[in-house]
């Protein structure tokens, strides 16, 4: 029998495994809780490539912690509400990115894409893999698929950033 999901946003781990309460969203978690990025690829934007980088190992790092936590404390790997890999992986797919409306939306919709249908090894790591890192790891795939994706339509031309 699981435990009954207990949300604490005074928790810090919950805070931020539940992405500053957007997890908790009635309809679609994952995909409002891909926003709580925003704050962190606006901040790094201008930072160099290899910060950024930094920054992304960091709170993917963070996240093994605050999302395998969490997890413990809901009584279930994965709960929908566990949206801190949605922000590694959006994240992750702004790297180097020059920040425009259109580069976000592109970046975003490719995501949770790549997120929501877990093709070829995402979907192996997200069957694999347990605690934080199997929360965080298909996300983290999702996300460099995204990257490379993004990156892609850019040298292609078809992104104006």
């Amino acid at each position: 029998m699981n435990k009954p999901a207990l949300f604490n946003l005074k928790r810090p781990h919950q805070f931020f495994g539940l992405g500053f309460g957007l997890g908790l969203a009635p309809k679609a978690p994952g995909t409002f809780g891909t926003f709580a990025a925003l704050p962190f690829i606006f901040t790094t934007m201008y930072f160099p490539l290899w910060l950024q980088i930094v920054f992304a190992v960091v709170i993917s790092v963070f996240g093994l912690w605050a999302c395998g936590k969490t997890a413990d404390d809901l009584g279930v790997h994965d709960h929908p509400a566990i949206v801190w890999d949605e922000v590694a992986g959006f994240y992750i797919t702004m790297i180097g990115a020059a920040i425009s409306w259109q580069s976000l939306l592109v970046g975003f919709v490719l995501f949770r894409f790549f997120d929501i249908v877990k093709p070829g090894p995402i979907r192996i790591l997200d069957k694999r893999l347990h605690g934080g890192l199997g929360i965080m790891a298909d996300d983290v795939l999702a996300g460099i698929f995204s990257l490379i994706c993004v990156q892609a339509l850019f040298k292609m031309g078809y992104l104006p950033f």
